[in-house]
């Protein structure tokens, strides 16, 4: 995490709105309609409704993103995420004008998630739906030429799989001891800096709102931090800053020799993505090593208040 933070204090409900700042570091790419790994879900969201395309909805698809965001302040302290983003789903809802009858539309969902404190774990699973999950983050600062490297260990991966049972991963009390992802952010030092807001996309007319199912929970989960939800959600998030950079983002899951992070120590070694599922040497199926990435300096991040419904009748 950024800065140190007392773990030690019970979980307590902090609703929205949240206002959070920190470094974002962003990759957008396109994704084809059903391309979605093995490593898509969390094993708990994956053995659920939540990955049910028949339930909740089929992949569309179209602009994806990744982010690692490390988030200096917020209401429940210092943490860092990993964001897996896989474009647009379809999802139903109950037509209000034609009793019996469904609507179908369309709005990105994030998949998979991960932060580094059980506070906001529980807290975005609960508020927003979304299907946090804990792991241990690791930065990694080159001097040489100012590149970062992140490596991300989860709670519920194991060291020789991204895919265990929900069985075997029981509580999620332990971090495995080799990474699920890493990447290298090399920034591009003689371009200028220039101010950035989401919220500029969605005064082009676009709705760049968060759709999410209702998530599975986990009783067992050692720190609590893993409640389930009933109904769906919509959020509509918000990140600006003053500050954004353009630089290189090294997805290799393959360590080099002499590679930086801890998981990087051996020539060779790779992330349980890598090494388990084909075709993502780089994290995901078709994606190239070096993508271009935003960083998004001291950045403002606002979750506001949701809009929440019922599954529609028609499905249940």
């Amino acid at each position: 995490m950024p800065t140190t933070l007392d773990t030690t204090k019970p979980i307590v409900p902090v609703p929205a709105p949240w206002r959070l700042r920190g470094d974002v570091y962003v990759v957008t790419f396109f994704n084809k309609a059903g391309n979605l790994p093995e490593h898509t879900y969390s094993p708990l969201e994956r053995d659920s409704s939540y990955a049910d395309p028949a339930l909740t909805g089929a992949h569309l698809g179209g602009l994806s993103q990744f982010q690692i965001i490390r988030y200096t302040d917020s209401p429940v302290g210092p943490y860092d995420e990993l964001i897996v983003c896989p474009g647009y789903y379809n999802y139903q809802v109950d037509d209000p004008t034609r009793p019996g009858k469904r609507l179908t539309k369309k709005n990105v969902r994030i998949s998979r998630i991960y932060v580094s404190q059980k506070y906001t774990c529980w807290n975005g699973r609960t508020n927003w739906n979304i299907p946090k999950h804990l792991a241990r983050f690791t930065f990694t600062t080159n001097p040489t030429d100012n590149s970062t490297t992140v490596e991300v260990f989860p709670h519920d991966t194991t060291d020789d799989t991204a895919n265990p049972s929900v069985q075997s991963l029981g509580s999620e009390s332990q971090p495995a001891t080799v990474p699920f992802f890493r990447a290298t952010f090399h920034p591009q030092r003689f371009v200028p800096s220039f101010p950035l807001s989401l919220s500029w996309i969605s005064a082009l007319g676009m709705d760049i709102g968060l759709v999410q199912p209702p998530l599975p929970g986990n009783q067992d989960a050692s720190q609590g931090e893993l409640p389930g939800t009933q109904r769906w959600c919509k959020i509509g998030p918000n990140q600006s800053t003053r500050n954004a950079s353009i630089g290189w983002l090294d997805m290799k899951q393959t360590a080099d020799d002499g590679g930086e992070g801890e998981g990087a120590a051996k020539k060779g070694a790779v992330t349980t993505t890598a090494g388990q599922i084909p075709g993502c040497e780089n994290f995901w199926p078709g994606m190239g090593r070096w993508q271009l990435a935003i960083k998004m300096d001291d950045a403002e991040i606002d979750f506001g208040h949701a809009t929440y419904w019922e599954t529609p009748k028609t499905m249940m």
